[in-house]
């Protein structure tokens, strides 16, 4: 990614160069750097008001109310970890808070609920990802939303009138694509636990 971050640019200068672009390129480069700092700025006032929000949902308990109905959900999903024990309550907290919005939270939550799966499964000498740490990263990956809070902060600084007006569109897309993911993920583990079985 480094490599094709570096190699982009690099590419389109030399080709303005030999086609005699270069002023526009400077141009493109300075209007375009204005516009993502005033973007950044822009989008601050909302993405603070619903972290806020989030935050008040967090202290208020919300989180703790949906861990709870997901607890039957994580059981069933994760075929190899103890109920009720550290990496349970650590994947219903994470998402929890993927689910109302809270990236800063669930980013650590993520990582402690991965780190408690992986010593859960007996994976941390091996290296190798268990089935139930893919599934972990399939459902962060394709997480439920029920308020999309960068996708509303960039549609507002962009000058949408309604920006929350996509959620019933982002509501069907991520149960799809949490859906599918979930899926794909029990059939690959069960694959390879066949193949594991063959050999």
């Amino acid at each position: 990614m480094k490599f094709l971050l570096l190699i982009i640019p690099t590419v389109s200068v030399i080709f303005a160069f030999f086609n005699g672009n270069m002023p526009q390129v400077s141009q493109a480069i300075l209007d375009k750097s204005g516009e993502a700092v005033q973007l950044a700025i822009s989008i601050c006032g909302i993405m603070c008001f619903w972290c806020g929000m989030m935050k008040v949902a967090e202290r208020a308990g919300l989180v703790e109310k949906i861990s709870a109905l997901l607890s039957p959900i994580v059981g069933l999903l994760f075929r190899n970890i103890k109920k009720g024990g550290k990496a349970a309550g650590l994947i219903t907290m994470n998402l929890a808070a993927n689910i109302l919005g809270l990236g800063n939270a669930s980013t650590p939550l993520g990582i402690a609920a991965m780190r408690a799966v992986s010593e859960e499964n007996g994976s941390e000498e091996s290296g190798t990802a268990t089935e139930d740490m893919i599934m972990l990263a399939v459902l962060n990956t394709a997480s439920l939303q029920i308020i999309p809070t960068t996708a509303a902060a960039l549609r507002s600084a962009n000058g949408c009138a309604a920006p929350l007006d996509i959620l019933p569109c982002v509501w069907i897309v991520s149960v799809y694509s949490v859906t599918i993911a979930v899926i794909s993920a029990k059939i690959m583990g069960a694959v390879s636990r066949k193949r594991g079985k063959t050999r």
